[in-house]
């Protein structure tokens, strides 16, 4: 197999840099990733390019349409209506039941992922357009620790499960969602001085209010997205 530097083999390079440029919106949702521009880009051949597409499938940033080739996955509005609307629903009985049912490890739990989460920066050193790798899995373990409080392990996984569905739509929202000064350590603060003070209702309510925010950004970035399409000459 080819190596770069001996240690990564030269797919795993262009994957990382295709799913980097996914993550940033430079290539959008939606966008044909055309074989001939991108070997020119990444300076690599087809078959090299066709094996970190694939890996990047499996993964859900891109997909495969026969005899088409791949494209970025898009940026559907009723996908994302539908999953944000379950998530809504099920992620507020898991807190409901995660706040009233934690015992004090799970309070000591939450609070030191959220001491992470607040620590770590949430932008790429470089490249302020994408959300930072540590930042993703401090937040992704701060959502569970959240939950984890709940003792219907059913429950709990089906809600984790919607929210590991939903980490593309989170990651496009800083470079699409188009709202710079968005407040995210004062949402998340809000989700922990309720969980903390054993209030349920404003929990749950500062939950939804958290994850329907980022999909009203999206959907505004899906508007826009379509327009771009629509008036851009074919």
């Amino acid at each position: 197999m080819v190596t770069k530097g001996g240690k990564q083999t030269l797919s795993d390079d262009v994957r990382s840099r295709l799913r980097s440029d996914i993550l940033s919106g430079r290539l959008l949702p939606g966008s044909r990733l055309k074989f001939p521009v991108l070997s020119a880009q990444y300076d690599v051949s087809v078959s090299v390019l066709r094996e970190a597409l694939v890996r990047l499938a499996e993964q859900g940033l891109v997909r495969s349409e026969p005899h088409q080739g791949f494209v970025v996955t898009p940026l559907s509005r009723e996908t994302l209506s539908e999953l944000t609307e379950a998530r809504v629903e099920l992620e507020a009985l898991v807190l409901r039941r995660s706040v009233t049912e934690g015992d004090l490890a799970w309070e000591s739990g939450l609070v030191a992922a959220h001491h992470t989460l607040e620590r770590t920066p949430y932008t790429a050193a470089d490249d302020d357009s994408r959300v930072d790798d540590d930042w993703a899995a401090a937040h992704a373990a701060f959502h569970r620790a959240l939950l984890a409080g709940c003792a219907n392990q059913r429950l709990l996984q089906m809600a984790l499960g919607l929210r590991d569905e939903a980490e593309l739509y989170r990651r496009w929202s800083q470079p699409l969602g188009d709202e710079p000064g968005r407040d995210l350590a004062g949402e998340h603060r809000r989700l922990l001085d309720a969980a903390l003070a054993r209030d349920p209702e404003a929990a749950v309510e500062a939950l939804c209010a958290h994850v329907r925010h980022t999909t009203e950004l999206l959907l505004a970035a899906a508007d826009r997205l379509e327009h771009d399409r629509s008036s851009s000459p074919t």
